[in-house]
């Protein structure tokens, strides 16, 4: 009878544990901003890179104006000059920048370290990204904007990522973290809030990536 007894109880908390709302984060590198902190406390000066969309400004807004204006219902906006002008010179504006960007970029500017923003835009004969960037985030004498555009061969970010020797990138997609684990370059995943027009989400910490918590906002 106690051994039947001690079987239930075992299925009963087996159920309630698999039912639990409790994220059980199994194979998720979770760290926090003190981690990285503290990882870098020795570290000298480098350079650092970090995508844009989703990553350091939620710029849903403009991509969502673009896709109502030039292609209700399909994202062949996203193939059009016409929306990637309006995008670099003046529809983030709209945007917002996210919370965590604000602490990394702070963090990173007074170590010292050389700030790379790389972004799979498509390229313009003008933006005004770069301007916008350095006035969000405080910067003075900001490197310009890389846009790589899309590519069919390798990916477009590793070029950058090599030739400015990134040694951190954070992104939000599974590309931005390919790109750096590709060169052995620190990958970093920052978190792409639930309602960005940018779906499907991707699945966090699915590449072994670092996943810095909180930084959905």
């Amino acid at each position: 009878m106690l051994k039947k007894s001690v079987a239930l109880a075992i299925i009963i908390c087996l159920f309630l544990w698999s039912c639990s709302p409790i994220n059980r984060e199994d194979n998720i590198r979770w760290v926090t901003l003190n981690d990285i902190v503290s990882s870098l406390q020795n570290h000298p000066p480098m350079n650092v890179g970090f995508d844009i969309d989703d990553t350091i400004l939620f710029s849903s807004p403009g991509y969502y104006y673009g896709q109502m204006r030039y292609s209700p219902g399909n994202n062949s906006y996203l193939t059009m000059n016409d929306f990637w002008y309006e995008m670099n010179n003046g529809l983030d504006a709209y945007s917002i920048p996210k919370d965590i960007a604000r602490k990394l970029i702070a963090f990173h500017t007074e170590r010292g370290d050389s700030i790379f923003f790389i972004t799979g835009r498509e390229p313009t004969e003008t933006e005004t990204l770069t301007a916008l960037l350095a006035r969000t985030f405080g910067l003075e004498n900001p490197n310009a904007v890389i846009f790589t555009g899309s590519s069919n061969t390798e990916n477009p970010k590793m070029s950058p990522l090599r030739e400015n020797d990134i040694q951190i990138y954070y992104g939000d997609s599974d590309s931005d973290i390919r790109a750096a684990q590709a060169l052995r370059i620190r990958a970093i995943r920052i978190i792409r809030a639930g309602n960005s027009t940018h779906k499907p989400l991707p699945k966090i910490g699915n590449l072994g990536e670092e996943v810095l918590r909180d930084s959905q906002f």
